[in-house]
């Protein structure tokens, strides 16, 4: 027996903002709100459980302490990843340096509240 991941909760200062952006990267749609502000979203038509994980986008005022232990990588499903960069960075997410020596084949960004991510290279089937 195994588990597998099937929701992945973010801190939000702004959980509308995170579920906005992060809904129009993966091409998620929101299906769930709690009653403390908490955003679920997921691949439509399919929800928790799916074969996708779930984004969870939860509020929270506490500062950042540090750099993330834990961050997101994506892959281009439908372009290339220089195309897939332009789209990324025109919906809100910027670069982030976290050390890299600029040889890597992936792109470090981060989302509007700094969240850093990596836009890997290789395409993949959508699901």
């Amino acid at each position: 027996m195994a588990s597998r991941i099937s929701e992945l909760v973010l801190d939000a200062a702004d959980p509308d903002r995170l579920a906005a952006f992060w809904s129009e990267v993966l091409g998620y749609v929101e299906f769930h709100r709690e009653e403390d502000g908490s955003i679920h979203i997921g691949p439509p038509g399919v929800g928790f459980g799916g074969p996708q994980p779930t984004l969870v986008l939860s509020p929270s005022s506490d500062p950042r302490p540090s750099k993330l232990r834990l961050h997101i990588d994506v892959n281009p499903t439908d372009r290339d990843q220089d195309a897939e960069l332009e789209r990324l960075l025109a919906l809100g997410a910027r670069t982030a340096d976290v050390g890299q020596t600029g040889t890597e084949s992936w792109h470090v960004l981060a989302d509007p509240e700094g969240n850093e991510f990596c836009l890997l290279r290789t395409r993949l089937q959508p699901l």
